[in-house]
């Protein structure tokens, strides 16, 4: 029988999610699902430089975009690292300030949960 991890979050990350449009909150939570069930959402891809095992979910949402970034390698868990609204000005690219608080988040954790 195949087991479900559960979704764990980081409290800044999950505060964040929350400030989401609903319609978007329940498609971001499908993906997590299937992560939780060892699968690849839909809109998930991995995202560079965290290692492996790091992804993020990239909603565009009436005109908006959404990003979700998960680690699926701590503990046995799907650890939800950051959510955030991206609003960059440099094209498709993440901002540097969000790329920062994914890595310092996912070093915190790691440390805690080691």
């Amino acid at each position: 029988m195949k087991t479900i991890r559960p979704v764990s979050w980081v409290s800044a990350a999950r505060k964040s999610f929350c400030a989401f449009p609903l319609g978007a909150q329940e498609i971001i939570l499908s993906g997590l699902t299937v992560a939780a069930d060892g699968g690849m959402p839909h809109l998930a891809k991995p995202f560079k430089g965290m290692g492996s095992g790091v992804f993020e979910i990239a909603l565009p949402y009436q005109g908006d975009a959404y990003r979700c970034v998960y680690a699926v390698k701590l503990a046995d868990a799907v650890w939800v690292l950051h959510a955030f609204q991206k609003k960059s000005k440099t094209g498709i690219k993440t901002p540097h300030q969000e790329v920062d608080v994914i890595r310092k988040r996912l070093k915190s954790l790691k440390e805690a949960l080691s």
